[in-house]
């Protein structure tokens, strides 16, 4: 059984977490990157999917590339970002079940086209989640945002994997609280929630 977390890692977590539009210039590094992915895999996916494929702008090179198929309010903030990730799936993730969930060949559960790249989307969207949840908990901060031409994307940065998809991008790095805006409002239990 889990240990409730205490004030001060829920504050990090979520209560006083926020979207950064800009960053310090403290770098994010591969031992970075690599820390927060090990959290991520570790969190559920349905049949243990894993149908995420992350692709991690570092370099500037990437980050302007990245930028050109975003939209202009974004573009200028991937630019200026550490570190900028795009979160995709692989519409072929079955073919990895073997190796992620052995017990039983689940392939022919994920045959279909169409209900395939449904699960390999929503999974990959929780994922996307996860990595917010990871990069928070290390100590980063995010920008997760879905304003780009996802088609540009992947051409841009799949040709040769054409079964992945972007999902979302996400600026990475350690953020500057001058630019956050203030906190917007979030719903009473009572007005989204139904007990039965």
């Amino acid at each position: 059984m889990g240990t409730p977390l205490t004030d001060d890692a829920l504050d990090t977590l979520f209560r006083t977490a926020r979207t950064y539009n800009g960053y310090t210039d403290a770098p994010v590094t591969q031992v970075d990157i690599e820390a927060i992915y090990e959290l991520v895999k570790m969190a559920p996916t349905s049949a243990n999917q894993q149908p995420g494929r992350f692709i991690w702008c570092l370099s500037q090179e990437s980050k302007d590339k990245l930028a050109g198929f975003a939209s202009a309010t974004n573009a200028d903030k991937i630019r200026k970002a550490p570190a900028t990730v795009i979160v995709a799936y692989d519409k072929d993730f079955h073919e990895h079940l073997p190796e992620f969930f052995p017990h039983v060949d689940a392939r022919p559960w994920f045959a279909e086209p169409v209900a395939r790249e449904r699960h390999a989307f929503l999974n990959t969207t929780l994922q996307g989640g996860y990595f917010i949840m990871a990069a928070r908990a290390l100590g980063f901060d995010t920008g997760p945002m879905t304003g780009f031409d996802n088609a540009a994307v992947d051409a841009g940065f799949f040709a040769d994997r054409p079964n992945y998809k972007s999902v979302m991008l996400s600026t990475l790095g350690h953020g500057d609280p001058s630019s956050i805006f203030g906190r917007l409002p979030r719903p009473d239990f009572a007005k989204f929630n139904t007990v039965v």
